[in-house]
């Protein structure tokens, strides 16, 4: 005898069934602590790749400017300078834990370091024979390196703002950036200096980009192969890089000392005018990281599990809080005009000042839901202070 079912029944059925579905889908899509830190490790090992081979081609048109001084190859030039930074801006989501590239051994203090002073490595307006180009000091790696942060912090010697003065020179326009004439390196004083001092910086940074890229390969006896065993640990180090830069250096150092100051000097980028960049791209390297998503300089999307997925299996509404935070900073980023020395000058109601404290305001929000995300890990304090 058959058993007609009511519709009550039926409906019960059928969402029993349905629930049973979304069961199945949450299990299969459920990720590991172990498969969140290799791919963690995944994207960051692709970034350094693709921040090295833009350094590379950086160095070959940069290589071809030396060889042939002209205003042509150094614009093609500063272009790569340009195009290199969109890739290594991102990367900078990978510090601030004690990793390859700053440990007390790590290289970044020669990669990365600022604000620099012009006068330490050239001339500039008033004082024409200022610098180490303009000195009878050997212009080697052991002594670019020594001499590099010698005496304070602002004495740079090397990485990618050295490279950008050599480039750009100092930028007195209000409109653009840096001036600096091809006949420095032809027919002024000390050429053939500056030449090899640019040549010779540019194949530091390379060297010390490789450096760090080495850390991160697979299948080696490297940092890599520490980093995923260690568990907790890496998880804590994950999310002290995307708190630490959003707080403590990208909404602080790099933005609201430049808001209190006004100056062109406490900008990242100021002889390139490329400072709304570098933000746009550290924003979106600590998006990379929580969504564990990179698309790289070829086109191809590396993708998997991500401390996003990690903490929305245990609350949902944190980690949606800490994507909705993130987004909308890279929004706001994408929104700073160029260049970002007129941005920061005014009263509080100038647009552009408007503008860079709503980002400010922004990641200081994403830093706080970040700390949370953490909490749910079990991670109970989260350092976001530089």
């Amino acid at each position: 005898m058959k058993t007609r079912l009511g519709v009550s029944e039926l409906k019960q059925i059928i969402a029993a069934c349905l629930l049973s579905l979304c069961s199945l889908w949450v299990s299969a899509a459920e990720v590991t602590q172990s498969d969140v830190i290799e791919q963690y490790a995944s994207l960051v090992s692709a970034s350094y790749q693709d921040a090295l081979a833009s350094a590379q081609e950086m160095q070959s048109k940069i290589d071809a400017f030396v060889a042939q001084p002209s205003a042509e190859t150094l614009k093609a030039a500063q272009a790569a300078w340009l195009e290199a930074r969109e890739w290594y801006g991102q990367t900078e989501a990978f510090r601030f834990y004690g990793g390859p590239i700053d440990s007390e051994t790590g290289p970044e203090g020669f990669i990365n370091g600022w604000p620099l002073d012009e006068a330490y490595i050239d001339y500039v307006k008033g004082k024409p024979k200022a610098g180490i180009i303009n000195s009878k000091t050997p212009i080697t790696e052991a002594k670019l390196r020594s001499l590099n942060e010698r005496g304070g912090e602002e004495n740079i010697a090397t990485g990618w703002h050295a490279i950008e003065f050599l480039l750009w020179g100092q930028d007195f326009n209000q409109d653009g950036a840096g001036q600096r004439a091809y006949t420095d390196y032809t027919t002024a004083a000390n050429a053939e200096r500056r030449k090899q001092y640019l040549t010779l910086v540019t194949q530091m940074l390379v060297a010390d980009l490789a450096r760090v890229e080495k850390q991160w390969r697979a299948g080696e006896k490297n940092f890599r192969a520490q980093f995923v065993a260690k568990g907790d640990e890496s998880i804590k180090k994950m999310l002290t890089g995307l708190g630490t830069l959003s707080r403590g250096e990208l909404a602080g150092e790099r933005t609201e000392v430049a808001l209190d100051t006004q100056n062109q000097e406490d900008e990242h980028s100021c002889f390139s005018d490329n400072t709304h960049r570098d933000l746009v791209n550290n924003a979106r390297g600590i998006q990379n990281v929580w969504e564990a998503r990179f698309v790289r300089r070829s086109g191809e999307i590396v993708e998997g599990a991500s401390l996003r997925d990690l903490v929305a299996q245990k609350n949902p509404a944190v980690a949606q809080t800490v994507s909705r935070d993130i987004a909308q900073s890279v929004k706001l980023a994408e929104a700073v005009q160029a260049p970002f020395d007129r941005e920061i000058v005014g009263k509080k109601d100038a647009p552009g000042r408007q503008r860079l404290q709503a980002l400010v305001e922004s990641l200081k929000a994403q830093a706080k839901s970040l700390v949370e995300a953490a909490k749910v890990l079990g991670i109970k304090r989260l350092n976001t202070s530089v």
